[in-house]
């Protein structure tokens, strides 16, 4: 028997001969060389942040400190919420850890359907599907919704998961300019009258705050024989009379003038998962077609649980949007005063994106407000438009006045320390 030794010297290998002409890994050379030159420099890296403890909706230890979170997405402060939490504990108990299996299988528990109810009740519509994240909830509409020879139409600026979404179906895809209410029904009006048209939409753009002129664009959709999809991700739970989102804040109808609301548990509902609720009479066929919705497993029972739970008390939350509103008031105004560029002129929602120079700009300040307590998020490209660079502010209903006090405190302090403020 030859041992190891006498085998490698029997076939000597040549590392040379045998690599690939192309490393996979060499499309991220430029990627790597970027990170590596940051972390060189001394600064920390901005996405590799550890939350060491959580204490509170807006309070978490990050390298042993005690820090202000301001760029968690938790708008209505539900991920300590008594209630919820007592319903994430009874279903562990009574369920166990998780599903073991997909919602066409084994993976649907009582707490599913109660989610997917609350949903319905939330909306007023008459079906919801809930997915394993709200990425997912994109990519499973989307592609399946539009097929070959059938188009999509999308704002420039859409979330990833959309454009993963198209990517994943064999629809046409065709781009308009961001918010231009002018190039969307231009490029409809160029498109053939009899293939079937989804219209895709955000009411919050994550970004830079902004809003959709919803109102406009639905009537333009519908006139050009469209259906309209709209990814209410970053303004459920707090815009509109019910909390639905901006589609509701401007007097829009589920069923009327908006045929699909994407969503997510990720940020008000304060857990993890994603869904789409509708009132078209044919839309539980998606439970039989859409291979994201099919072909995972099904969140665990207690993640579902704190949802539903969620979702019930965010009917009935007047006082908590209205704090959250305040506070997106406060620190906008805040932030404007001090001469910072902002992503929006006014509180249109509760992200409040300041934009700086480079990137190193806004890492050095970011670094300078980690330092000093404040979490934030650094936003780059292909996240951000071409060419820019922000810190991305997340407001949250459980934010106090006195915190948002020294949250612009720090910013200028921070601010001025980099030069983004005089």
């Amino acid at each position: 028997m030859t041992d190891a030794g006498t085998l490698a010297e029997a076939l000597p290998i040549d590392p040379v001969a045998v690599a690939p002409e192309r490393d996979l890994f060499s499309k991220f050379d430029a990627l790597i060389a970027e990170r590596e030159a940051l972390l060189a420099s001394g600064m920390r890296d901005p996405f590799g942040i550890v939350m060491e403890e959580v204490r509170s909706p807006t309070i978490a230890v990050i390298r042993g400190k005690e820090t202000i979170l301001l760029g968690t997405y938790n708008y209505m402060g539900m991920t300590f919420d008594a209630d919820v939490i007592a319903a994430g504990k009874q279903a562990l108990d009574r369920f166990g850890s998780g599903t073991n299996g997909s919602r066409m299988l084994n993976g649907t528990f009582r707490d599913h359907v109660a989610a997917e109810d609350a949903l319905k009740e939330f909306y007023g519509a008459t079906s919801a599907m809930v997915f394993s994240t709200g990425y997912q909830a994109n990519l499973g509409i989307i592609s399946t919704i539009a097929g070959k020879g059938e188009y999509v139409i999308l704002d420039a600026d859409s979330h990833a998961s959309i454009y993963d979404g198209c990517k994943m179906g064999d629809a046409e895809i065709v781009r308009f300019r961001h918010n231009s209410v002018e190039d969307l029904d231009k490029r409809l009006g160029r498109l053939p009258k009899e293939p079937g048209k989804l219209v895709v939409l955000e009411g919050v753009y994550s970004m830079l705050g902004d809003l959709a002129p919803l109102r406009e664009m639905v009537e333009v959709a519908r006139r050009h024989g469209a259906m309209v999809l709209v990814d209410e991700a970053h303004s459920m739970g707090f815009f509109g009379p019910h909390g639905r989102g901006v589609y509701e804040e401007m007097g829009l109808e589920l069923g009327r003038d908006v045929d699909f609301v994407i969503g997510t548990f990720s940020k008000s509902v304060g857990t993890v998962g994603g869904f789409c609720i509708s009132s078209h009479p044919k839309f539980e066929a998606m439970r039989l077609a859409c291979r994201p919705y099919i072909f995972t497993a099904s969140l665990p029972p207690s993640v579902v649980a704190t949802a539903a739970t969620s979702i019930t008390k965010l009917m009935n939350a007047g006082e908590k949007r209205r704090r959250l509103w305040d506070n997106a008031r406060q620190l906008h105004g805040g932030l404007k005063a001090l001469g910072f560029r902002l992503g929006t002129d006014r509180a249109d929602s509760a992200i409040v994106a300041v934009i700086l120079e480079t990137q190193e700009q806004a890492v050095a300040m970011w670094q300078s407000l980690l330092d000093a307590g404040l979490y934030v998020n650094v936003a780059r490209p292909p996240a951000t438009p071409a060419g820019m660079f922000l810190l991305r502010c997340s407001l949250c209903a459980e934010h106090s006045a006195g915190q948002l006090d020294r949250v612009i405190a720090m910013f200028a302090d921070a601010g001025r320390s980099v030069g983004a403020i005089a």
